[in-house]
Protein backbone atom coordinates (compact mmCIF):
# COMPACT_ATOMS: atom_id res chain seq x y z
CA UNK A 1 0.00 0.00 0.00
CA UNK A 2 1.35 3.51 -1.44
CA UNK A 3 1.50 6.29 1.27
CA UNK A 4 -0.89 8.41 -0.94
CA UNK A 5 -3.67 5.04 -0.54
CA UNK A 6 -3.12 5.03 3.14
CA UNK A 7 -4.10 8.93 3.40
CA UNK A 8 -6.74 8.44 0.80
CA UNK A 9 -8.33 5.47 3.48
CA UNK A 10 -7.79 7.64 6.36
CA UNK A 11 -9.41 10.39 4.77
CA UNK A 12 -12.74 8.44 3.29
CA UNK A 13 -13.14 6.68 7.21
CA UNK A 14 -13.15 10.62 8.68
CA UNK A 15 -15.29 11.92 5.80
CA UNK A 16 -18.11 8.96 5.12
CA UNK A 17 -21.05 10.89 7.20
CA UNK A 18 -20.38 13.59 4.59
CA UNK A 19 -19.85 11.49 1.65
CA UNK A 20 -23.90 9.53 2.63
CA UNK A 21 -25.12 13.26 3.44
CA UNK A 22 -24.49 14.30 0.23
CA UNK A 23 -25.77 11.42 -1.49
CA UNK A 24 -29.13 11.33 0.49
CA UNK A 25 -29.52 15.51 -0.69
CA UNK A 26 -28.73 14.26 -4.60
CA UNK A 27 -31.64 11.60 -4.15
CA UNK A 28 -33.90 13.45 -2.30
CA UNK A 29 -34.44 15.69 -5.24
CA UNK A 30 -36.49 13.98 -7.95
CA UNK A 31 -34.39 15.07 -10.61
CA UNK A 32 -36.95 13.35 -14.08
CA UNK A 33 -36.69 15.01 -17.31
CA UNK A 34 -37.31 18.31 -16.87
CA UNK A 35 -36.82 19.24 -13.10
CA UNK A 36 -33.08 18.74 -12.97
CA UNK A 37 -31.92 22.35 -11.63
CA UNK A 38 -32.94 21.50 -8.21
CA UNK A 39 -30.10 19.15 -7.78
CA UNK A 40 -27.69 20.74 -10.03
CA UNK A 41 -27.78 23.82 -7.26
CA UNK A 42 -26.82 21.27 -4.72
CA UNK A 43 -23.96 20.51 -7.21
CA UNK A 44 -22.86 23.91 -7.73
CA UNK A 45 -22.63 23.80 -4.20
CA UNK A 46 -20.27 21.75 -3.50
CA UNK A 47 -18.09 22.90 -7.02
CA UNK A 48 -17.78 26.37 -5.00
CA UNK A 49 -16.55 24.43 -1.80
CA UNK A 50 -13.79 22.84 -3.81
CA UNK A 51 -12.64 25.72 -5.47
CA UNK A 52 -13.39 24.70 -9.34
CA UNK A 53 -13.96 26.57 -12.29
CA UNK A 54 -17.70 26.33 -12.75
CA UNK A 55 -19.32 26.58 -16.09
CA UNK A 56 -23.50 26.84 -16.06
CA UNK A 57 -25.30 26.30 -18.84
CA UNK A 58 -28.53 25.20 -20.81
CA UNK A 59 -27.92 23.02 -23.36
CA UNK A 60 -29.29 24.75 -27.19
CA UNK A 61 -31.84 22.63 -28.61
CA UNK A 62 -31.13 23.96 -32.15
CA UNK A 63 -27.70 24.13 -31.63
CA UNK A 64 -27.55 20.56 -31.04
CA UNK A 65 -30.00 19.39 -33.33
CA UNK A 66 -27.68 20.06 -36.17
CA UNK A 67 -25.29 16.96 -34.74
CA UNK A 68 -25.92 13.65 -35.97
CA UNK A 69 -25.59 12.36 -32.94
CA UNK A 70 -28.28 14.36 -30.83
CA UNK A 71 -31.51 12.36 -29.85
CA UNK A 72 -33.77 13.45 -27.60
CA UNK A 73 -37.55 12.92 -26.14
CA UNK A 74 -37.66 17.04 -25.76
CA UNK A 75 -37.82 20.37 -27.60
CA UNK A 76 -36.47 22.98 -25.08
CA UNK A 77 -33.28 22.43 -22.28
CA UNK A 78 -35.04 25.44 -20.51
CA UNK A 79 -34.35 24.94 -16.44
CA UNK A 80 -32.31 22.12 -16.99
CA UNK A 81 -28.88 23.48 -17.04
CA UNK A 82 -25.41 21.22 -17.29
CA UNK A 83 -22.73 21.90 -14.57
CA UNK A 84 -18.96 21.48 -15.37
CA UNK A 85 -16.23 22.15 -12.94
CA UNK A 86 -12.63 22.05 -13.82
CA UNK A 87 -9.85 21.11 -11.41
CA UNK A 88 -6.90 22.89 -13.29
CA UNK A 89 -3.19 21.08 -13.23
CA UNK A 90 0.20 22.32 -13.09
CA UNK A 91 0.87 21.50 -16.81
CA UNK A 92 2.97 18.33 -18.14
CA UNK A 93 0.39 15.87 -17.02
CA UNK A 94 -2.66 13.52 -19.03
CA UNK A 95 -6.36 15.07 -18.53
CA UNK A 96 -9.22 12.99 -17.49
CA UNK A 97 -12.91 13.76 -18.08
CA UNK A 98 -15.39 12.29 -15.25
CA UNK A 99 -18.56 12.60 -16.29
CA UNK A 100 -21.98 11.45 -14.79
CA UNK A 101 -25.47 12.38 -15.57
CA UNK A 102 -27.82 13.47 -12.89
CA UNK A 103 -31.09 12.74 -14.22
CA UNK A 104 -33.44 9.75 -13.41
CA UNK A 105 -35.92 7.70 -14.67
CA UNK A 106 -39.37 8.25 -13.05
CA UNK A 107 -40.06 5.88 -10.22
CA UNK A 108 -43.37 4.04 -11.77
CA UNK A 109 -45.72 2.53 -9.69
CA UNK A 110 -45.03 3.98 -6.21
CA UNK A 111 -47.14 0.93 -5.19
CA UNK A 112 -43.93 -1.09 -5.76
CA UNK A 113 -41.55 1.21 -3.36
CA UNK A 114 -41.36 0.20 0.11
CA UNK A 115 -40.77 4.15 0.74
CA UNK A 116 -41.01 7.18 -1.19
CA UNK A 117 -38.94 6.46 -3.84
CA UNK A 118 -37.35 9.86 -3.23
CA UNK A 119 -36.72 9.58 0.84
CA UNK A 120 -33.04 8.74 0.35
CA UNK A 121 -33.49 6.53 3.35
CA UNK A 122 -30.49 4.61 5.24
CA UNK A 123 -31.04 1.37 5.84
CA UNK A 124 -28.67 -1.61 6.71
CA UNK A 125 -25.58 -0.32 4.86
CA UNK A 126 -27.26 1.36 1.98
CA UNK A 127 -28.98 4.63 0.61
CA UNK A 128 -32.33 4.18 -0.81
CA UNK A 129 -34.13 5.98 -3.82
CA UNK A 130 -34.54 6.65 -7.63
CA UNK A 131 -31.42 7.31 -9.10
CA UNK A 132 -29.23 6.28 -5.90
CA UNK A 133 -27.47 3.57 -8.44
CA UNK A 134 -27.93 5.36 -11.86
CA UNK A 135 -26.11 6.78 -10.67
CA UNK A 136 -26.22 9.57 -8.07
CA UNK A 137 -23.82 7.00 -6.02
CA UNK A 138 -21.24 7.59 -8.98
CA UNK A 139 -21.41 11.05 -8.97
CA UNK A 140 -20.60 11.48 -5.29
CA UNK A 141 -17.71 9.38 -6.06
CA UNK A 142 -16.32 11.54 -8.12
CA UNK A 143 -16.66 14.33 -6.15
CA UNK A 144 -15.31 13.00 -3.01
CA UNK A 145 -12.35 11.49 -5.15
CA UNK A 146 -11.39 15.64 -6.17
CA UNK A 147 -11.91 16.67 -2.49
CA UNK A 148 -9.91 13.14 -1.01
CA UNK A 149 -6.92 14.71 -3.45
CA UNK A 150 -7.05 18.31 -2.38
CA UNK A 151 -7.34 17.67 1.24
CA UNK A 152 -4.26 15.20 1.79
CA UNK A 153 -2.20 18.02 -0.43
CA UNK A 154 -2.24 16.37 -4.18
CA UNK A 155 -1.19 18.96 -6.24
CA UNK A 156 -1.72 17.20 -9.91
CA UNK A 157 -0.29 17.79 -13.48
CA UNK A 158 -2.88 17.09 -15.75
CA UNK A 159 -6.22 18.73 -15.19
CA UNK A 160 -9.48 17.09 -14.21
CA UNK A 161 -12.72 17.75 -15.66
CA UNK A 162 -15.89 16.88 -13.52
CA UNK A 163 -19.29 16.84 -15.33
CA UNK A 164 -23.14 16.91 -14.02
CA UNK A 165 -24.99 16.70 -17.00
CA UNK A 166 -28.59 16.05 -17.76
CA UNK A 167 -30.07 14.09 -20.47
CA UNK A 168 -28.58 10.34 -20.39
CA UNK A 169 -31.59 8.78 -19.95
CA UNK A 170 -33.27 9.88 -23.42
CA UNK A 171 -30.53 9.96 -25.24
CA UNK A 172 -27.27 12.29 -23.92
CA UNK A 173 -27.86 15.52 -25.11
CA UNK A 174 -26.34 16.88 -22.40
CA UNK A 175 -22.96 14.98 -22.68
CA UNK A 176 -23.06 16.34 -26.43
CA UNK A 177 -23.78 19.88 -25.49
CA UNK A 178 -20.21 19.46 -23.04
CA UNK A 179 -18.06 17.92 -25.95
CA UNK A 180 -19.62 20.59 -28.36
CA UNK A 181 -18.91 23.50 -25.95
CA UNK A 182 -15.08 22.74 -25.98
CA UNK A 183 -15.07 19.89 -23.04
CA UNK A 184 -12.47 17.37 -23.72
CA UNK A 185 -9.43 14.80 -22.10
CA UNK A 186 -7.06 12.58 -22.63
CA UNK A 187 -9.12 9.70 -20.89
CA UNK A 188 -12.18 9.58 -19.15
CA UNK A 189 -14.47 7.85 -16.55
CA UNK A 190 -18.62 7.21 -16.36
CA UNK A 191 -18.92 5.90 -12.98
CA UNK A 192 -22.18 3.76 -13.70
CA UNK A 193 -23.75 0.74 -12.00
CA UNK A 194 -21.35 -1.75 -13.10
CA UNK A 195 -21.09 -3.81 -9.86
CA UNK A 196 -17.44 -2.31 -9.65
CA UNK A 197 -16.90 -3.99 -12.98
CA UNK A 198 -15.00 -2.35 -15.43
CA UNK A 199 -17.05 -1.67 -18.84
CA UNK A 200 -14.29 -1.47 -21.84
CA UNK A 201 -17.51 -1.78 -23.91
CA UNK A 202 -20.90 -0.61 -23.89
CA UNK A 203 -23.63 -1.41 -26.70
CA UNK A 204 -25.48 1.52 -27.96
CA UNK A 205 -29.36 1.52 -29.15
CA UNK A 206 -31.93 3.01 -31.19
CA UNK A 207 -36.03 3.23 -30.38
CA UNK A 208 -37.84 2.39 -33.09
CA UNK A 209 -41.79 2.37 -34.26
CA UNK A 210 -43.64 0.42 -36.76
CA UNK A 211 -46.94 0.47 -38.01
CA UNK A 212 -49.32 -2.61 -38.99
CA UNK A 213 -52.23 -1.85 -41.44
CA UNK A 214 -55.20 -4.01 -41.44
CA UNK A 215 -58.80 -3.77 -42.74
CA UNK A 216 -61.49 -2.60 -40.64
CA UNK A 217 -65.19 -5.11 -40.52
CA UNK A 218 -67.41 -5.77 -38.24
CA UNK A 219 -66.85 -8.49 -35.44
CA UNK A 220 -69.88 -10.31 -36.57
CA UNK A 221 -68.13 -10.83 -39.78
CA UNK A 222 -64.38 -10.84 -38.69
CA UNK A 223 -63.52 -12.73 -41.68
CA UNK A 224 -64.28 -9.93 -44.01
CA UNK A 225 -61.25 -7.77 -42.77
CA UNK A 226 -57.94 -8.30 -41.95
CA UNK A 227 -56.66 -7.49 -38.63
CA UNK A 228 -53.81 -5.60 -37.65
CA UNK A 229 -53.24 -7.11 -34.12
CA UNK A 230 -53.21 -10.43 -35.95
CA UNK A 231 -50.53 -9.20 -38.29
CA UNK A 232 -48.59 -7.75 -34.95
CA UNK A 233 -48.03 -10.95 -33.45
CA UNK A 234 -46.62 -12.27 -36.88
CA UNK A 235 -44.52 -9.56 -37.09
CA UNK A 236 -42.99 -9.21 -33.34
CA UNK A 237 -42.39 -13.79 -33.99
CA UNK A 238 -40.47 -11.90 -37.13
CA UNK A 239 -38.47 -9.40 -34.98
CA UNK A 240 -37.73 -12.11 -32.29
CA UNK A 241 -36.08 -14.09 -34.86
CA UNK A 242 -33.67 -10.97 -36.23
CA UNK A 243 -32.90 -11.19 -32.21
CA UNK A 244 -31.47 -14.54 -32.77
CA UNK A 245 -29.73 -14.22 -35.70
CA UNK A 246 -28.00 -10.74 -34.81
CA UNK A 247 -27.03 -11.98 -31.33
CA UNK A 248 -25.76 -15.28 -32.73
CA UNK A 249 -23.11 -13.56 -34.32
CA UNK A 250 -21.95 -11.78 -31.43
CA UNK A 251 -18.78 -14.12 -30.27
CA UNK A 252 -16.97 -11.73 -28.26
CA UNK A 253 -15.53 -13.31 -24.83
CA UNK A 254 -16.75 -9.60 -23.23
CA UNK A 255 -20.27 -10.76 -23.54
CA UNK A 256 -20.11 -13.73 -22.16
CA UNK A 257 -21.61 -13.43 -18.86
CA UNK A 258 -24.78 -11.86 -21.24
CA UNK A 259 -27.64 -13.89 -22.30
CA UNK A 260 -28.64 -11.63 -24.77
CA UNK A 261 -25.87 -9.06 -26.34
CA UNK A 262 -28.03 -6.81 -28.04
CA UNK A 263 -32.34 -7.49 -26.85
CA UNK A 264 -35.14 -6.08 -29.32
CA UNK A 265 -37.61 -5.20 -26.85
CA UNK A 266 -41.01 -4.60 -27.31
CA UNK A 267 -42.21 -1.51 -25.20
CA UNK A 268 -45.05 -0.89 -26.35
CA UNK A 269 -48.22 -1.36 -28.24
CA UNK A 270 -51.09 0.20 -29.17
CA UNK A 271 -54.03 -0.95 -31.66
CA UNK A 272 -58.00 -1.21 -32.36
CA UNK A 273 -60.46 1.61 -31.58
CA UNK A 274 -63.72 -0.28 -30.82
CA UNK A 275 -64.13 -4.01 -29.41
CA UNK A 276 -66.77 -4.96 -31.70
CA UNK A 277 -64.65 -4.14 -35.13
CA UNK A 278 -61.39 -5.28 -36.81
CA UNK A 279 -58.49 -3.04 -35.53
CA UNK A 280 -57.29 -1.76 -38.69
CA UNK A 281 -53.76 -0.46 -37.21
CA UNK A 282 -51.25 -1.49 -34.57
CA UNK A 283 -48.27 0.52 -33.58
CA UNK A 284 -45.55 -1.21 -31.87
CA UNK A 285 -42.50 1.06 -30.66
CA UNK A 286 -39.09 -0.82 -29.32
CA UNK A 287 -35.61 -0.48 -28.37
CA UNK A 288 -32.95 -2.41 -30.46
CA UNK A 289 -29.32 -2.81 -29.30
CA UNK A 290 -26.55 -2.03 -31.31
CA UNK A 291 -23.04 -3.91 -30.47
CA UNK A 292 -19.84 -1.73 -29.95
CA UNK A 293 -18.58 -2.63 -33.25
CA UNK A 294 -21.58 -1.75 -35.30
CA UNK A 295 -22.69 1.26 -36.61
CA UNK A 296 -26.44 2.70 -36.31
CA UNK A 297 -27.06 3.42 -39.62
CA UNK A 298 -25.76 -0.29 -40.32
CA UNK A 299 -28.24 -1.86 -37.81
CA UNK A 300 -31.43 0.73 -39.38
CA UNK A 301 -30.83 -1.07 -42.79
CA UNK A 302 -30.86 -4.51 -41.52
CA UNK A 303 -33.68 -4.15 -39.93
CA UNK A 304 -35.58 -2.50 -42.49
CA UNK A 305 -34.70 -4.75 -44.84
CA UNK A 306 -35.66 -8.08 -42.24
CA UNK A 307 -38.95 -6.16 -42.16
CA UNK A 308 -39.70 -6.21 -45.72
CA UNK A 309 -38.99 -10.45 -46.03
CA UNK A 310 -41.69 -11.12 -43.96
CA UNK A 311 -43.90 -10.64 -46.98
CA UNK A 312 -42.61 -14.38 -47.72
CA UNK A 313 -44.79 -15.59 -44.81
CA UNK A 314 -47.74 -13.28 -45.19
CA UNK A 315 -48.34 -11.55 -48.86
CA UNK A 316 -50.47 -8.93 -47.06
CA UNK A 317 -47.33 -7.70 -46.19
CA UNK A 318 -46.80 -7.19 -50.30
CA UNK A 319 -50.02 -5.08 -49.82
CA UNK A 320 -49.16 -3.08 -46.43
CA UNK A 321 -45.87 -3.13 -45.86
CA UNK A 322 -44.85 -2.12 -42.42
CA UNK A 323 -44.08 1.67 -42.16
CA UNK A 324 -40.66 2.34 -40.34
CA UNK A 325 -39.92 4.95 -37.87
CA UNK A 326 -37.07 5.80 -36.03
CA UNK A 327 -37.30 8.37 -33.23
CA UNK A 328 -36.46 9.64 -29.78
CA UNK A 329 -33.79 8.17 -28.23
CA UNK A 330 -30.64 7.10 -29.21
CA UNK A 331 -27.34 5.96 -27.36
CA UNK A 332 -23.81 5.13 -29.50
CA UNK A 333 -21.99 1.90 -28.90
CA UNK A 334 -18.30 2.47 -27.35
CA UNK A 335 -15.34 0.11 -27.28
CA UNK A 336 -11.99 0.56 -25.84
CA UNK A 337 -9.24 -1.53 -26.37
CA UNK A 338 -8.54 -3.51 -23.11
CA UNK A 339 -4.76 -2.96 -23.41
CA UNK A 340 -5.36 0.78 -23.35
CA UNK A 341 -3.51 2.59 -20.75
CA UNK A 342 -6.58 3.85 -19.18
CA UNK A 343 -8.08 0.22 -18.55
CA UNK A 344 -4.61 -0.12 -17.24
CA UNK A 345 -4.62 2.24 -14.73
CA UNK A 346 -8.03 1.55 -13.74
CA UNK A 347 -7.10 -1.68 -13.34
CA UNK A 348 -4.51 -0.98 -11.93
CA UNK A 349 -6.10 0.79 -9.31
CA UNK A 350 -8.69 -1.22 -8.28
CA UNK A 351 -6.33 -4.30 -7.53
CA UNK A 352 -4.40 -1.92 -5.87
CA UNK A 353 -7.84 -0.94 -3.17
CA UNK A 354 -9.60 -4.56 -3.81
CA UNK A 355 -6.56 -6.97 -3.30
CA UNK A 356 -7.96 -8.55 -6.15
CA UNK A 357 -8.07 -8.17 -9.89
CA UNK A 358 -11.22 -6.75 -11.43
CA UNK A 359 -13.94 -7.84 -14.08
CA UNK A 360 -13.63 -6.66 -17.92
CA UNK A 361 -17.49 -7.27 -19.15
CA UNK A 362 -19.07 -5.23 -21.84
CA UNK A 363 -22.07 -3.23 -20.96
CA UNK A 364 -25.72 -4.99 -21.70
CA UNK A 365 -27.22 -0.91 -21.66
CA UNK A 366 -26.24 2.52 -23.24
CA UNK A 367 -24.33 4.97 -21.69
CA UNK A 368 -23.09 8.40 -22.34
CA UNK A 369 -19.42 6.84 -23.06
CA UNK A 370 -20.47 6.88 -27.47
CA UNK A 371 -21.03 9.92 -27.15
CA UNK A 372 -18.15 11.14 -25.68
CA UNK A 373 -15.64 8.77 -27.80
CA UNK A 374 -17.64 8.71 -31.05
CA UNK A 375 -18.09 12.81 -31.43
CA UNK A 376 -15.53 13.47 -28.98
CA UNK A 377 -12.40 11.52 -29.46
CA UNK A 378 -11.89 10.79 -26.18
CA UNK A 379 -10.91 7.16 -24.86
CA UNK A 380 -13.79 6.31 -22.22
CA UNK A 381 -14.48 3.39 -19.54
CA UNK A 382 -17.34 2.61 -17.57
CA UNK A 383 -16.91 1.75 -14.43
CA UNK A 384 -19.20 2.23 -11.06
CA UNK A 385 -20.63 1.69 -7.58
CA UNK A 386 -23.55 0.68 -7.82
CA UNK A 387 -25.93 -2.63 -8.60
CA UNK A 388 -26.51 -3.31 -12.30
CA UNK A 389 -29.69 -4.93 -11.47
CA UNK A 390 -31.30 -2.60 -9.31
CA UNK A 391 -31.41 0.36 -11.96
CA UNK A 392 -34.58 1.45 -13.02
CA UNK A 393 -36.51 -0.98 -10.53
CA UNK A 394 -38.42 -0.38 -7.93
CA UNK A 395 -36.50 0.12 -4.32
CA UNK A 396 -33.27 1.18 -6.51
CA UNK A 397 -30.44 1.51 -3.34
CA UNK A 398 -26.79 1.51 -3.46
CA UNK A 399 -24.28 0.48 -0.84
CA UNK A 400 -22.11 2.89 0.90
CA UNK A 401 -19.21 1.11 1.21
CA UNK A 402 -19.37 0.56 -2.68
CA UNK A 403 -19.48 4.08 -2.94
CA UNK A 404 -16.40 4.64 -0.59
CA UNK A 405 -14.34 1.92 -1.94
CA UNK A 406 -15.64 3.68 -6.07
CA UNK A 407 -14.00 7.09 -5.06
CA UNK A 408 -10.70 5.25 -3.74
CA UNK A 409 -9.98 3.25 -7.03
CA UNK A 410 -11.18 6.78 -8.90
CA UNK A 411 -8.89 8.58 -7.26
CA UNK A 412 -6.11 6.43 -7.34
CA UNK A 413 -6.28 6.76 -10.78
CA UNK A 414 -6.69 10.07 -11.30
CA UNK A 415 -2.93 10.04 -9.35
CA UNK A 416 -1.52 7.79 -11.69
CA UNK A 417 -3.63 9.34 -15.08
CA UNK A 418 -2.82 12.93 -14.50
CA UNK A 419 0.34 12.36 -12.36
CA UNK A 420 1.47 14.38 -9.42
CA UNK A 421 3.51 17.65 -9.68
CA UNK A 422 6.12 18.13 -7.25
Amino acid sequence: MTNWQEKIQGWLIEYKHEIVRLLQRFVQEASVQGNEKYVQAIVIEKLRQLQLVIDIWEPDFKELRKNEAFASTRTSFQDSPNVVGVLKGRGGGKSILLNGHIDVVPPGDLTHWKDDPFSGIVRDGNVYGRGSTDMKGGNVALLFAIQALQEIGISLKGDVIFQSVIEEESGGAGTLACVLRGYKADGAIIPEPTSMKIFSKQQGSMWFRLTIHGRSAHGGTRYEGVSAIEKAMLLIEHLQQLEKNRNARIVDPLYKNTPIPVPINIGTIKGGSWPSSVADEVIIEGRIGVAPHEKMKDVKEEVEEWLKKISVQDSWFNIQPVNVEWFGAQWLPNELDIQHPLISSLSQSYEQAMSHPPSIEASPWGTDGGILSQVGKIPTVVFGPGVTEVAHFPNEYISIESVIKATEIIALTIIDWCGIAE
